[in-house]
């Protein structure tokens, strides 16, 4: 479906419709600044088709915008820049990062804007850009620099939640009571599985914003590649704290394993401890549980009491060695 549709010359709106032909045509024969952008929503194949005939889109560029699940790209054709950049959206109630996918047509004269998933509504890009109508002069390229801009800044706000999530897992982690082992590493394991889905948008990213950084890429005015430099060095540090977020992830993941294993360590001595306390009178009640006829203290008067108090030293003499040596 189409979201929205608008007609921009020399940086002011004008209302388009479902019937952009008309309006897609007065902004080739205007030339210059003039440009249509249409937003789609999840279009279906049947719907995509008008759009695709007006615009005259490259087939295989319609076929990754209908059917998405695409990684980051741009790719350069006849008569259109395609660009895939993958929204991030982070949900605090469950702790999960998920993706999007938008998909950017630019040319001469128009932008077609194909969004999949609940993220990075562009809404809010057509506001800033519509209030900056000195950057919106520059045409279609002004488009594909607001929506990148948008895009790569949410991924560092995103990486900053996730950032003070993971300090709360890590004090959970190193807290003197361990937490719940089981838990723990299930959250660990989770977490890490939400950083690899970040990657997955930001790392791909990296050439497509540095090859329009770099200038030469028809259908981006040289005017454009400040703008464009300030995007790929704003997914560097996005890129870098995700990888950070990775490396310590492992480094904690690691500690946890090494704390379970000393806890483990721990809790064997004890229990070897206690084992050899209980062996001791174990040892000595199996002795006199023996039928011996020719055992002496056994007819004395202070052979039981013997006996007992042997037993109680031998175990106050393990607890106390035990003890020393941190056993217990």
């Amino acid at each position: 479906m189409i979201v929205d549709c608008a007609v921009y010359q020399d940086g002011h709106r004008t209302e388009g419709s479902d019937d952009f032909s008309d309006a897609l045509d007065a902004a080739r024969a205007s030339g210059g600044d003039t440009f249509l952008w249409i937003g789609l929503h999840e279009p279906t194949e049947k719907e995509f088709t008008h759009v695709t005939e007006e615009f005259g889109l490259h087939p295989l560029a319609v076929e990754d915008a209908l059917k998405a699940h695409q990684r980051p790209k741009l790719e350069v054709y006849d008569d259109s820049l395609f660009m895939v950049l993958k929204p991030v959206v982070y949900e605090p109630e469950s702790d999960t990062v998920s993706t999007g996918e938008l998909m950017v047509f630019v040319g001469d004269s128009f932008v077609v804007t194909v969004r999949h998933g609940a993220g990075a509504p562009l809404a809010a890009v057509r506001d800033r850009l519509e209030r900056e109508r000195d950057v919106l002069r520059q045409g279609p390229t002004a488009v594909l620099y607001a929506i990148s801009d948008a895009v790569v800044d949410h991924y560092i706000d995103v990486a900053g939640e996730l950032q003070v999530d993971l300090e709360e897992l890590e004090t959970e982690v190193f807290q003197p009571t361990g937490g719940d082992a089981k838990n723990t590493a299930a959250r660990i394991y989770t977490f890490k599985r939400q950083v690899l889905e970040f990657r997955r948008a930001t790392n791909p990213l990296s050439g497509p914003t540095a090859r329009l950084a770099s200038g030469g890429v028809p259908f981006v005015s040289e005017e454009a590649q400040p703008f464009f430099r300030d995007v790929a060095d704003h997914l560097t540090r996005a890129t870098e704290q995700v990888e950070g977020l990775d490396r310590l992830l492992s480094d904690i993941l690691s500690a946890h394993l090494a704390q379970m294993g000393v806890r483990q360590n721990d809790d064997m001595r004890k229990i070897s401890a206690w084992a050899a306390m209980a062996a001791v009178p174990t040892m000595v009640a199996g002795v006199y549980g023996m039928n011996f006829e020719f055992m002496p203290e056994l007819k004395e008067e202070w052979g039981y009491p013997a006996v007992v108090l042997l037993m109680v030293g031998a175990m106050i003499g393990l607890h106390r060695l035990f003890k020393r040596r941190g056993w217990l």
